[in-house]
């Protein structure tokens, strides 16, 4: 196994300290793998083996293990006989009312707690009030670019190539060790794409209408980086004979978003400094799903680039929103304590036309926050008027 240190290194920094770790994300995206090497970790550091307890609500052993009850007597007796344990919980959504059990543990201060669950609605409202200032949460997604590379075998690292494939199989991280091959990487993204639906929102969400959902998930991955509303999409819906409510489409898309399919980017007014309800965007967690749905040719370049970049800027530890300033847009205003910056993301200004729109709004911000225009160019130049030109690739393998 390839160590993911960005998320390892978070674990490991928690380790023994009074918080429930939990890890979040789609399905697929490593969560499991890390509880591997964290327990992998732990042992290196000279922790018992009888003193790690590692399970999956997956397997089939523990199929029986379906409320709070089974759980907190499956966890006392495997608890029997130590004083302090590590838990490594995977899926631990699929046990009914969890949260009770854990919470249980959690107080009786007997057991360092890290928790995996494929959906928000693993930290509803309900269980964020009983775990309140108990937990710390850690978001896993697919490989960074970075990452994909150290997947890679060393002779197939050279950065520009490996960025191609990158763009165009994603960053699961079953896919750089799979032969290059694109009927198969079709099949494998498939089969990843449906069980996810499936699994994480048809079934759990008892959804009434599974072609109503594929087709809005088909109209997101579609629009990737554009403007969307309700009234878009149903006029979408209309178009292709399938009429419905802003209702249906609005919970629909919250049922997308808690299964970490889409993430949405609202927009935020720069200078009323406050983030708007409208005109929100979606950007999908992998654009080798995107890419397996819709065909690996073709697509909007500038979307998809637009797409790795936000991602990236979400793993980093921002929260990301689109610039409204007057008409003017900028692509990214990405925040988190202490720092602020702009991002304009294009895939090349090397022409003067398109160089002018795209620094425009970024020249007309009216504060002194620091401001970057990416692109896939490799000039010389690499500052207009206070705007650092940074190639995309360099970004993303960069540490800032």
């Amino acid at each position: 196994m390839i160590k993911r240190e960005l998320y390892l290194k978070k674990l490991l920094s928690l380790k023994d300290q009074p918080i429930i770790k939990v890890l979040t994300g789609m399905r697929r995206a490593g969560k499991s793998t890390l509880l591997d090497l964290l327990e992998e970790a732990f042992m290196a550091a000279g922790v018992p083996k009888a003193q790690i307890i590692h399970l999956n609500f997956e397997w089939m052993a523990l199929d029986e293990i379906r409320d709070y009850h089974q759980l907190y007597a499956l966890l006392q007796e495997r608890m029997r006989g130590q004083q302090t344990v590590y838990l490594l919980l995977d899926e631990i959504q699929l046990v009914e009312h969890w949260e009770r059990a854990v919470n249980s543990l959690f107080a009786e201060r007997r057991a360092d707690i890290y928790l995996t669950g494929s959906n928000a609605k693993l930290l509803s409202s309900e269980i964020a009030t009983l775990l309140a200032g108990r937990y710390a949460l850690i978001e896993v997604y697919p490989l960074s670019f970075r990452e994909y590379l150290m997947f890679l075998p060393e002779a197939e690292r050279e950065a520009d190539a490996a960025f191609q494939r990158y763009l165009q199989y994603g960053g699961l991280p079953i896919v750089p060790g799979m032969p290059q091959d694109e009927d198969l990487i079709q099949t494998v993204l498939s089969g990843i794409y449906n069980t996810v639906l499936m699994k994480d929102i048809v079934q759990r969400n008892a959804v009434r209408d599974p072609d109503l959902l594929e087709r809005i998930v088909r109209f997101l991955t579609a629009h990737v980086g554009s403007a969307v509303s309700t009234s878009k999409i149903s006029g979408y819906l209309t178009s292709q004979g399938r009429k419905t409510s802003p209702t249906t489409i609005d919970n629909y898309l919250k049922m997308l978003s808690d299964a970490f399919i889409f993430y949405r980017a609202e927009r935020y007014d720069i200078k009323g400094k406050q983030y708007l309800k409208t005109q929100e965007k979606y950007y999908i967690v992998d654009i080798g799903l995107r890419n397996a749905l819709l065909g690996f040719h073709g697509g909007d370049y500038g979307h998809i680039l637009e797409n790795i970049v936000y991602l990236e800027l979400r793993r980093r530890g921002y929260e990301v929103g689109v610039g409204k300033l007057g008409t003017l847009e900028v692509d990214f205003v990405a925040t988190k304590p202490g720092r602020k910056v702009y991002y304009q993301v294009s895939a090349s200004i090397l022409d003067e036309t398109t160089r002018a729109r795209e620094l425009a709004p970024l020249r007309k911000i009216p504060d002194q926050y620091e401001k970057v225009i990416l692109t896939m160019d490799r000039t010389f130049v690499k500052d207009f008027d206070g705007i650092r030109n940074v190639n995309i690739i360099d970004f993303l393998l960069s540490d800032v």
